[in-house]
C-alpha cells in the first residue's frame, strides 16, 4: 500500500505543478501580447505626431519656395507649376523604390515584434 500511496502523491504534485506551469504560461503570453501591443500603439503614435509636425514644416517651407519661386519669375502661377513637379518626380521616385521601403518597414517591425 505504501507504493500506492507515493504513487497517488508523486502524481498529485505531478498534476499541482502542471497546472502552475500552464498558469504561468498564460500570464507570460498575457505581458507578451500587452508589451506588442503597446510598442505597436507607441510606434503609430510616435509615427503620427512627429509626421503630423513634419508635414505641416513642409506645407509651409513648399509654400513659401513656390512664392519666391513665383517672385523671382515674376510669375507665381509658374512657381507653383514646378514645385507642383518637383513633387510629382518625388513621388515617382519613392513609388519605384516602394519595395525597398517595404523591406525596411518589414525588418523593423519584426525586431520589434520578435524580439525576447
Amino acid at each position: 500500500m505504501n507504493i500506492l500511496e507515493s504513487l497517488n502523491e508523486t502524481s498529485g504534485k505531478l498534476t499541482d505543478a502542471g497546472e502552475t506551469y500552464i498558469k504561468k504560461t498564460e500570464e507570460y503570453y498575457k505581458l507578451k501580447v500587452f508589451q506588442q501591443i503597446a510598442v505597436s500603439i507607441s510606434f503609430v503614435t510616435r509615427g503620427l505626431i512627429i509626421g503630423g509636425v513634419l508635414f505641416l514644416a513642409l506645407f509651409f517651407l513648399t509654400f513659401s519656395l513656390a512664392f519666391a519661386l513665383g517672385q523671382w519669375l515674376n510669375n507665381f502661377a509658374l512657381g507653383y507649376l514646378i514645385v507642383a513637379c518637383l513633387f510629382l518626380i518625388v513621388t515617382i521616385i519613392l513609388y519605384y523604390n516602394r519595395h525597398y521601403i517595404n523591406k525596411k518597414i518589414i525588418q523593423s517591425l519584426s525586431s520589434k515584434f520578435f524580439e525576447s
